[in-house]
């Protein structure tokens, strides 16, 4: 098992390592990328990717980070790798308009925890803002984050949903993933707009991740809930290299790139709970009991196109243990995994 990264500094540069792939990706691109949403969870590693890859191939070109940047500190990490930050609220289509033109757009932007009882929240930072940057960069590529929960449950040993298969959203939340993609869609339609949407199930980059809020929720002796009992993974890195790497198959709808982006096993809740007890040495309490079905993502096709994720997920299982055990700093942004019905 390769070495866990052991401080915020190293995960940050496994995190953001491109492969060869990412470097291809991004010379393709003959001008700035600009990164939406680029202050979220995966934001700072898909700029560092995007930059050192253009390092790698001599590029001179720009990134641009825009998100609203409440404080200078949340800036400080972007500014030390020269990448360039705008703030800006992109639920205001004024200040999307005057955003700077660029050649590649990644959108990571949207919002899921609060929403559960808030339909217009819902509608405005996931169906409105979208088509607002889709409608601004409606001629330039496009790779825009959605999510595996869009498809319905579906039993563990069906292998998972693939991308073929009839979206079916289960709550308010996922119905609003879907508006999302159909944002960028309607604009890909209309417009040429080469697009990729990456439907992508649990990131994880050892601070927060659904194996960290098993692994946590074990070392703290709280319960963990089995109802939603089965799960797929990634390590980050691997996630935003296929990410990138998505921006060379963007085409207009309706031949837009639909791919989902995880993990290639099938993970059971309770046998991860076990497992991170005994590592521990602590207690587990189990509660509830598996339901038949679980939102479970079938990446074989990323897989062939990008090969496999470069981390296994019995390493990344190691590597959160390794991380929790040492009371590492965590972002306090559990998942809520074990919801099942899409109010978060």
């Amino acid at each position: 098992m390769p070495d866990a990264p052991q401080s915020i500094a190293e995960l940050d540069d496994r995190a953001s390592a491109p492969d060869s792939g990412v470097l291809d990706a991004v010379e393709t691109v003959d001008g700035p990328i600009l990164v939406a949403g680029a202050g979220g969870k995966m934001g700072y590693h898909l700029c560092r990717m995007l930059q050192k890859a253009h390092r790698g191939i001599g590029s001179k070109n720009e990134i641009l980070a825009v998100s609203r940047f409440g404080s200078p500190d949340s800036r400080e990490p972007f500014e030390e790798e020269s990448i360039r930050t705008i703030s800006a609220d992109l639920t205001d289509p004024d200040q999307v308009m005057s955003l700077p033109d660029a050649a590649a757009v990644f959108f990571l932007a949207g919002k899921k925890f609060g929403t559960g009882d808030d339909a217009e929240s819902l509608r405005l930072f996931n169906e409105d803002m979208p088509k607002f940057v889709a409608d601004r960069y409606a001629h330039v590529p496009i790779v825009a984050l959605s999510t595996g929960c869009v498809y319905s449950f579906v039993p563990p040993d069906s292998g998972g949903s693939i991308e073929t298969d009839r979206v079916a959203p289960n709550g308010d939340y996922a119905l609003s993933c879907v508006g999302r993609e159909n944002a960028f869609l309607s604009t890909s339609k209309d417009n040429g707009t080469p697009l990729s949407l990456i439907r992508l199930n649990y990131s994880v980059d050892l601070r927060y991740g659904v194996l960290v809020d098993i692994a946590h929720r074990v070392i703290s002796g709280d319960p963990v809930d089995v109802a939603m009992g089965y799960l797929n993974c990634i390590w980050q890195g691997d996630a935003i290299r296929h990410t990138i790497r998505s921006l060379e198959l963007a085409k207009s709808a309706p031949e837009a790139c639909i791919l989902n982006v995880t993990g290639s096993q099938t993970l059971r809740v309770r046998e991860l709970a076990e497992r991170f007890a005994k590592r521990f040495g602590k207690p587990v309490e189990i509660t509830g009991e598996e339901n038949e079905t679980a939102w479970l993502n079938n990446a074989a096709k990323s897989h062939e196109l990008f090969d496999p994720p470069e981390v296994s997920e019995e390493t990344l299982v190691g590597w959160v243990a390794d991380w929790i055990e040492n009371g590492r700093p965590l972002l306090g942004k559990p998942t809520h995994f074990e919801v099942r019905d899409g109010k978060y």
